[in-house]
C-alpha cells in the first residue's frame, strides 16, 4: 500500500466506524479514512474525481441489508475495491456478498493482522473470503423463511429452551442475523450472542446452520 490511498468506512455504530477508520490508518498506512454511519453520508464523502482505494462496507446497515448499496457502487466505481465486514457468523450472508461480486468478506471478530491481510489481499486484486460456497441445499436452509406442510409443530420448551431462546431460534430460522434480532426484541446484540450459545449448546449443535438442519422437518411453535 502507499500513504497516498484513501478510504472509506460504513458502519451505523459511530464507534466501530471510527474504531475500523482509526485501525485503517494507524496499521495500513493509508493517508486518510473517513468514517460514515449511513448510506446519505457514504454518498456525500465519496469524490468521483478523488475515489477512494477501498470501502469498507458493514453487511448489515440500520437493521436492513446492504446489498442495495453494493450493488449500487459496483455499477457506479466499478474501480473501486469493497470488504464487506460484520459481527454475522452465519455463513449464507457471506454467499450472498460473493454472489454479487464484491472482492471480499470479513467478519469482525477476524484478529487484527487477519484484518490487515484481507485489505491488503483485495488492494492487490485478490477476493478475500473464509469458506467455500455453501451447496445449494444449505444455502436454501439458512434462508428459507416458510415451512414444508409436513413438519412437525415443537415447542422451545420441548426442545429444553426458554421462551426467549424459542423467541431467537425462530428469528435463527428465518435466517435474521444477530443486530436484527436484538433491534425486534430490544436486547443489546451481547444479550442475543448468549443467548445464541444457549440455544446451540442446548441442541448440541455447533452452529447456526447445524442447527436448522437439526430442526428439519419441524415447526418451533
Amino acid at each position: 500500500m502507499t500513504t497516498k490511498k484513501t478510504a472509506l468506512v460504513i458502519d451505523d455504530h459511530p464507534l466501530v466506524a471510527r474504531g475500523i477508520a482509526d485501525f485503517l490508518s494507524s496499521h495500513c498506512a493509508f493517508s486518510q479514512v473517513d468514517a460514515v454511519t449511513d448510506v446519505a453520508g457514504l454518498w456525500h464523502h465519496i469524490n468521483p474525481i478523488a475515489l477512494p482505494a477501498i470501502i469498507l462496507v458493514d453487511f448489515w446497515l440500520s437493521s436492513s441489508a446492504s446489498l442495495p448499496l453494493l450493488g449500487e457502487l459496483k455499477t457506479k466505481y466499478p474501480q473501486v475495491a469493497i470488504l464487506v465486514i460484520s459481527a454475522d457468523e452465519n455463513a449464507a450472508v457471506e454467499d450472498k456478498v460473493r454472489s454479487i461480486g464484491v472482492q471480499g468478506f470479513l467478519n469482525k471478530q477476524a484478529a487484527p493482522e487477519v484484518f490487515v491481510k484481507a485489505v491488503t489481499a483485495i488492494l492487490s486484486g485478490e477476493n478475500w473470503f473464509s469458506h467455500a460456497p455453501l451447496s445449494s441445499e444449505k444455502y436454501s436452509e439458512v434462508f428459507s423463511n416458510t415451512y414444508q406442510p409436513n413438519q412437525l409443530p415443537v415447542t422451545a420448551k420441548e426442545l429444553g429452551l426458554t421462551a426467549r431462546q424459542g423467541q431467537i431460534l425462530s428469528m435463527i430460522i428465518k435466517g435474521l442475523p444477530n443486530k436484527r434480532i436484538a433491534n425486534e426484541l430490544n436486547l443489546s446484540e451481547q444479550t442475543v450472542k448468549e443467548h445464541i450459545s444457549g440455544i446451540l449448546n442446548r441442541l448440541g449443535v455447533k452452529n447456526r446452520i447445524e442447527a436448522i438442519t437439526k430442526l428439519r422437518g419441524r415447526r418451533l411453535e
